[in-house]
């Protein structure tokens, strides 16, 4: 349904999109991660024709964004950070505007806009003036009115922002429930949140792709290891020896939990399901088995992973320049502003950008 081919954004001599690329099947729920600055906010734009790439493409549900704009954005439902509303407009009138804007035929409207609103918890409000509502409800009637023409493609940039945790749990059921349906892109930093809603997750960092997969996969993939949590009353004896001795045990530790007695991570090669010989092995040695569960990293942590290993490529943030950048002035000269050939003061030339 969304497909981004080797999509690069540069403002100037600043990449805030470098070369990504990621599908998203129909039905599918995806997460879209990255610390600020990373360039999530401006492969939306891009995704939702706000503003042409420099370089790549971007097919939304088989159509071209840049080739087919009108087309494309009828398919497409878009919450941006900030929800556009009009702040003269009761919620209903504005909901009636845009509903009216998108082409929804006249005999549906009324009733589109009645459903649309009840859908996004905002009908208590139908009749207050966008701009004394509250930020919650703002990011609400956004949700609404990217719903109001039930687009196949849904793109909500921090959809959750500005809400209690009421209203973040019903924001999350919605959007799971439209799920199958509708094609979800969703860009948060709750990251619970994408475990609990997404299918799989794209995480960003200084504009490229560093992962993709499903969180559970993401977590187990970068431990490089099956880890299972283990807290044993042994009445004092040595337990390392005897969880060491069983075949596929990789290495036994103490674990890191204040206050608990007992409690170990033992490791197993991957792939290899340890918990029978554990339970045997504990039960064996009259031992109580008091807790026995597999460990994973967190989202946070798979996050924190991915977004701060440095890697060779990235170094030029310290303002050196690699031996065939155009913009070296140490090995193409100076720049020639009257050339409009020059890509060091005329940058590349693309056609889907001018008017």
């Amino acid at each position: 349904m969304i497909e981004v081919q080797h999509l690069t954004k540069r403002y100037g001599r600043v990449t805030a999109v470098d070369d990504i690329s990621f599908r998203v099947e129909r039905g599918e729920i995806l997460g879209f991660l990255g610390p600020n600055g990373a360039g999530k906010t401006t492969t939306m734009r891009i995704l939702t024709g706000y503003m042409p790439a420099t370089e790549g493409r971007a097919m939304v549900a088989g159509l071209d964004i840049f080739d087919k704009p009108i087309e494309a954005k009828r398919r497409i439902g878009y919450l941006p950070e900030t929800p556009p509303l009009y702040p003269d407009m009761t919620v209903r009138e504005y909901v009636d505007f845009v509903a009216r804007i998108k082409g929804v035929p006249s005999k549906e409207r009324k009733d589109r806009v009645d459903a649309v609103m009840k859908r996004a918890h905002v009908a208590d409000m139908a009749d207050r003036h966008c701009a004394k509502l509250s930020k919650g409800y703002k990011q609400r009637v956004g949700l609404a009115q990217a719903l109001i023409h039930n687009p196949d493609v849904l793109i909500l940039d921090e959809p959750t922002a500005g809400l209690d945790p009421k209203q973040i749990i019903e924001t999350r059921d919605l959007i799971r429930s439209l799920a199958g349906d509708h094609t979800i892109v969703l860009s948060t930093h709750i990251l619970p949140e994408v475990s609990q809603t997404c299918q799989r997750v794209v995480i960003i960092n200084r504009g490229r792709v560093v992962a993709v997969d499903t969180p559970e996969n993401l977590t187990a993939r970068l431990r490089g290891a099956e880890t299972m949590y283990v807290q044993v009353d042994a009445g004092g004896a040595d337990v390392v020896p005897a969880l060491s001795g069983i075949p596929g045990v990789i290495k036994v530790v103490m674990a890191d939990a204040r206050n608990v007695n007992g409690a170990f991570e033992v490791e197993s090669e991957r792939g290899s399901d340890i918990r029978r010989e554990l339970a045997r092995t504990i039960v064996n040695q009259g031992w109580g088995l008091l807790e026995l569960r597999p460990m994973r990293m967190s989202l946070e942590e798979v996050f924190l992973q991915v977004t701060t290993e440095e890697r060779p490529e990235e170094s030029a943030s310290d303002g050196t320049y690699g031996p065939t950048d155009p913009m070296d002035p140490r090995t193409h000269g100076p720049t020639d502003p009257t050339d409009p050939t020059d890509p060091r003061t005329h940058g590349p030339t693309d056609p889907r950008t001018q008017s």
